[in-house]
């Protein structure tokens, strides 16, 4: 900072620490700043006299920009070296996570050959536990199962896993005979049940061709018998049919007499009905003429009314709000008067704000 804009010189780079750490420790500082302030004699009087007491609010601004900056300085340094001891702390241990990494290396190689060379083993006696779970349902594949089995070698290249593979291996022959064994059972009972099948299949066929032929010769009577009751049967629908056309149409002449007599009436009683609907219907409609009339008379009457007491309400509004705003302006006026403005004066300046012509300032209702 420059002489036109800092009241006091900053702390030394070299002491600002301790100046900042100990209590009240910029209080020397801030005597210097009260000190050039408190020899100011403020002239509002002139130009010069407002700009000089502007100028040294502002120097004494910027001096707390500065202090506060160098402050602010002071703790950016210090937070730095936090995160300095983390990154060596970082350093040291990827460096020893390797390391150890490199120390175990050995270890790890021989582990995983172990792992290797026991779960070639695990997967050699689970290939010859899969012999007989996906050895099929025939007897070929079934044998073919057990060949494969008793091909599978057992001795010291099996290592601590020899006897597991060889319990493995009896039982899984044990099992796969015993499959073989129920296999040709069941595949000798399901010969058997066919050639049973085929002879009651053939003995089903002649019992239906012998039925048939009897039914057919049973059905060949049946309609023969059947014809001659439909011959039978249709003459005296002939004779019947006879009399009902003759019946039908005696009853239809009738029932054309009947109707229209009855149609003869009908219209006496409808004409007589359309003349009363006629007489009714213009009697309602003068009915409501009448009616309609008097409701819009009655609705202006009310318009007028309600326009009348909307006049009267909104006249009554206009001259109550005038009387709160006269007398919120007296009160103003007043306030002037007394605080030494002259009448006149105080009159014109209530009327300027209450009409809005001084900028920023305005009468609150």
């Amino acid at each position: 900072m420059t002489e036109a804009t800092q009241l006091a010189e900053l702390p030394p780079q070299e002491s600002a620490l301790e100046v900042y750490s100990k209590p009240s420790g910029l209080e020397p500082w801030l005597d210097k700043i009260r000190a050039e302030v408190s020899g100011h004699v403020p002239d509002m009087t002139t130009k010069k006299g407002r700009d000089a007491t502007a100028s040294l609010a502002f120097k004494v601004r910027k001096s707390k920009t500065a202090l506060d900056a160098l402050g602010k300085k002071l703790v950016d340094d210090l937070k730095d070296v936090p995160r300095r001891i983390d990154a060596e702390r970082k350093r040291m241990r990827d460096t020893l996570d390797a390391l150890a990494d490199e120390v175990r290396a050995p270890l790890n190689a021989w582990e995983q050959a172990e792992d290797d060379r026991v779960q070639r083993h695990k997967d050699a006696i689970e290939g010859i536990v899969s012999l007989a779970t996906d050895c099929g349902e025939t007897v070929e594949s079934i044998r073919a199962a057990i060949a494969a089995a008793e091909a599978v070698a057992i001795g010291p290249e099996w290592e601590e896993f020899e006897p597991e593979a060889a319990r493995t291996k009896d039982k899984v022959l044990s099992g796969l005979r015993g499959c073989l064994a129920a296999r040709e059972k069941y595949d000798a009972e399901q010969a058997e049940l066919a050639r049973f099948r085929a002879a009651e299949a053939a003995r089903e066929q002649k019992e239906r061709e012998e039925r048939i032929a009897r039914e057919a010769a049973e059905k060949a009577q049946r309609e023969a018998n059947e014809r001659a009751q439909a011959e039978r049967d249709a003459a005296t629908r002939r004779e019947a049919e006879a009399r009902e056309a003759a019946d039908k149409a005696r009853l239809a002449a009738e029932l054309a007499d009947q109707r229209r007599e009855a149609a003869e009436k009908q219209a006496e009683i409808d004409r007589l009905a359309a003349a009363e609907r006629e007489r009714v219907a213009a009697q309602q409609a003068e009915q409501r003429r009448i009616q309609a009339a008097e409701q819009a008379a009655a609705a202006e009457r009310q318009r007028i009314a309600d326009e009348q007491a909307a006049e009267a309400a909104e006249a009554r509004r206009r001259e109550a709000d005038l009387a709160h705003k006269a007398s919120i302006n007296r009160a103003a006026l007043n306030a002037f008067v007394l605080g030494g403005m002259p009448e006149d004066c105080a009159k014109q300046a209530v009327t300027l704000i209450a009409k809005g012509l001084i900028p920023n300032v305005r009468i609150t209702y």
